[in-house]
């Protein structure tokens, strides 16, 4: 039996890795001759330059300076090769720290390879033009606007924290509209602080950018606006029950809250909600209906305490007289729901808001009431084109505008709405001269939705009043036509 040296089993696999290095070099050897080992080691030293590893001087058993063999070949290709695990196994490890970036129809995203950490940067615009008609008692400017120019940046510090900060620059002056951090201790408890929605209105809690017609309802005139504080959040039963409770500074109806806590009073608030359907096939996954309420005493004169209600078209048609305050507890209450099945869709709600008033000065000082007002809507929606109805609205057109001669999705939304004073308010707390008794309004509209991005809408709307003119008259009708260009990410 023949045994085979040590030179032999190196030649040999030299050989191997000469022959995988004329491979990798694409050198057919139909093409030319069998290369020297000089020529062999010239291509190595090229392919080393290119991959970024400088060739190291490798001294043969005959001493230096000697003349390469096949087995200084064999060695520098062993570094070469482990030279290549190297780098690959360092761009493995680069690709799995870098950061992921995203654009798409829902904005800009920042996020970290393991998704703990995310910044995201929405936006939302909205221009809007407004003309009024049979007008001629109490005239109003036609006129074009920018309604909400409201960018929104939000994201995530790891798996606990997020975060939510949207300014408004529409209008005259800059505001910060939301501002607030979540600690998401579980999905059935997350805490929120800062400035947020208040928890009352249903209408007032879906966005500006998926109401069904462009100016909200009457009800929401009677539901806080924006209100500083704390609370707690989150959903059980797989999502199917989710509730808000929490404690506020205290805005009045259809404002802001105060920067600042105005007289060192709180407001306690809450909602409960049911979607028993949700995440079903069922036909009735679309329904939703809760209870929501808050608490608190109010105690001054002035914005801060006092409401002012106001119609679609923006016109104010209450408010307290100026010797009025508020003077003691402000109770709200409303059941509200919604149903959305296939292309049809239906949301309802009704609030009571009532509060202890007092007035300050004048032949009536000292007269004290609790009033109640109430206000209540009903809209419906209907999608032309057969997109599903929502109450985020229609997510994205089957079809969208200019892809495959697609037109985009089209909708039709009608609403109806009362808001009503409380009798006792007149006339020691309001002037039946300038403030209206009861509002009635009815509003129609279509929705264009031509890619998710980009809506264009018209809506016609009328409201009708009880009072609010001089000798008992009723005031004058609000009529208009209100479009609106809306551009959202």
């Amino acid at each position: 039996m023949r045994t085979e040296s040590g030179t032999g089993r190196r030649q040999g696999r030299g050989a191997a890795w000469i022959g995988a290095l004329a491979c990798s070099l694409a050198v057919p050897a139909f093409a030319q001759s069998q290369p020297t080992v000089e020529q062999l080691l010239q291509r190595l030293e090229a392919l080393e330059r290119r991959v970024g590893d400088a060739p190291a001087a490798v001294a043969s058993e005959a001493g230096e300076g000697a003349p390469a063999t096949l087995g200084d070949v064999d060695q520098r290709l062993r570094i070469l090769e482990r030279r290549l695990e190297l780098q690959q196994e360092e761009q493995v490890a680069k690709a799995k720290e870098a950061p992921v970036v995203a654009v798409n129809d829902k904005g800009v995203s920042l996020k970290s390879a393991n998704g703990d950490y995310e910044f995201r940067l929405r936006g939302l615009v909205q221009g809007d033009a407004r003309f009024f008609f049979d007008d001629d008692a109490s005239p109003q400017n036609d006129t074009f606007l920018f309604r909400r120019i409201r960018p929104t940046l939000e994201g995530s510090l790891g798996k606990l924290v997020s975060f939510r900060l949207t300014p408004e620059f529409a209008g005259d002056s800059t505001t910060i509209v939301d501002a607030y951090v979540d600690v998401k201790l579980d999905p059935a408890f997350t805490l929120r602080a800062g400035k947020v929605k208040g928890p009352i209105g249903l209408e007032r809690l879906q966005s500006g950018s998926a109401i069904g017609l462009i100016e909200r309802s009457f009800p929401t005139e009677l539901a806080p606006n924006r209100e500083l504080g704390v609370q707690a959040q989150g959903e059980f039963a797989q999502g199917r029950v989710s509730y808000v409770a929490g404690v506020y500074n205290g805005a009045p109806d259809g404002r802001d809250g105060a920067t600042t806590n105005p007289d060192d009073e709180f407001e306690y608030a809450g909602r409960l909600f049911f979607e028993p359907f949700k995440n079903t096939s069922s036909s009735w996954s679309g329904l939703g209906f809760g209870i929501a309420g808050s608490i608190g005493d109010k105690r001054g004169a002035g914005n801060n305490f006092l409401p002012r209600y106001r119609t679609q078209g923006q016109q104010q048609f209450f408010n307290y007289l100026s010797a009025v305050a508020a003077d003691g507890e402000h109770r709200r209450f409303s059941p509200q729901g919604y149903l959305y099945r296939g292309r049809f869709g239906l949301l309802a709600e009704y609030i009571s808001s009532e509060q202890a008033l007092l007035v300050t000065s004048g032949a009536a000082a000292g007269t004290r009431a609790d009033l109640e007002n109430t206000a209540w809507q009903a809209t419906a929606s209907f999608v032309l084109t057969g997109e599903d109805a929502s109450y985020r609205g229609v997510a994205k057109p089957s079809r969208p505008f200019g892809t495959g001669g697609g037109w985009g999705a089209f909708e039709l939304v009608g609403r109806y709405g009362v808001l009503e004073i409380d009798d006792a308010a007149f006339p020691l707390f309001a002037d039946p001269a300038v403030s209206a008794r009861k509002a009635t309004a009815w509003t129609l509209g279509l929705n264009w939705y031509l890619t998710s991005n980009l809506k264009l809408v018209v809506n016609y709307l009328d409201t009708q009043f009880e009072g609010g003119a001089v000798a008992g008259a009723d005031r004058e009708d609000e009529k208009a036509v209100f479009s609106r260009l809306q551009v959202a990410f």
